[in-house]
């Protein structure tokens, strides 16, 4: 059965999960997910998803949400993204770093800074998130050096975890020329066989509403 994953191409916690399975090779369809138009309030959405976020995957009976569940998942279905038994804790560290101290501050910021309108713009509190992420790609391109992969020898869900927002064209105040340890280490996970750029993997573009 292909397993479904209700998400939208703007969505990098999305992205997490589609890219998972993509790189996985495993069977998998995305169920568009209107966010903007608030499909996520729904009642109808909530039956899927009582947290009333995505991305949500369906596997036949079971059904997850938040995105590193969902790579926990994948990497329970297919063994892949692990790193060596040794290094299961490392990976769950810098996936749980990511998700507190990165993914859902880029999310917030480019969210504010790309899809309000631009008169409801908080600039007080774009520039407060901006330099929290500041602090937070200087770890990570500080982690990177002298380092192929975030864990270990190979991929793994930390790098799926921490990579995702840093993809994304819109301005949040990341720019890869100034991380040179990020830059690479995202140049050699674009380079893996079956990947691809969120907005071609997934349905949902900010053109769509242009």
């Amino acid at each position: 059965m292909t397993m479904k994953l209700y998400c939208f191409g703007e969505s990098g916690n999305a992205y997490k999960a589609a890219l998972a399975m993509e790189l996985a090779g495993l069977e998998w369809e995305p169920v568009y997910v209107d966010f903007f138009n608030g499909e996520t309030r729904t009642e109808a959405f909530r039956e899927i998803s009582i947290q009333g976020e995505a991305p949500v995957l369906v596997d036949g009976d079971m059904t997850l949400s938040q995105s590193g569940v969902i790579q926990q998942y994948i990497t329970d279905k297919t063994g892949k993204f692990a790193g060596a038994p040794e290094d299961k804790y490392e990976v769950l560290r810098w996936v749980l770093w990511d998700n507190h101290k990165m993914s859902s501050q880029v999310g917030m910021t480019r969210f504010l800074m790309n899809f309000l309108p631009e008169d409801k713009r908080p600039a007080p509190v774009i520039q407060f998130m901006q330099g929290r992420l500041q602090a937070a790609w200087t770890t990570l391109n500080a982690h990177l050096e002298g380092r192929e992969w975030m864990v270990g020898t190979g991929i793994t869900n930390a790098d799926l975890s921490c990579c995702s927002y840093l993809f994304y064209p819109e301005p949040f105040g990341f720019d890869r020329a100034d991380w040179p340890h990020i830059d690479t280490w995202l140049t050699r996970i674009s380079e893996q066989p079956g990947w691809k750029h969120p907005y071609d993997l997934m349905p949902g573009n900010p053109s769509d509403r242009a």
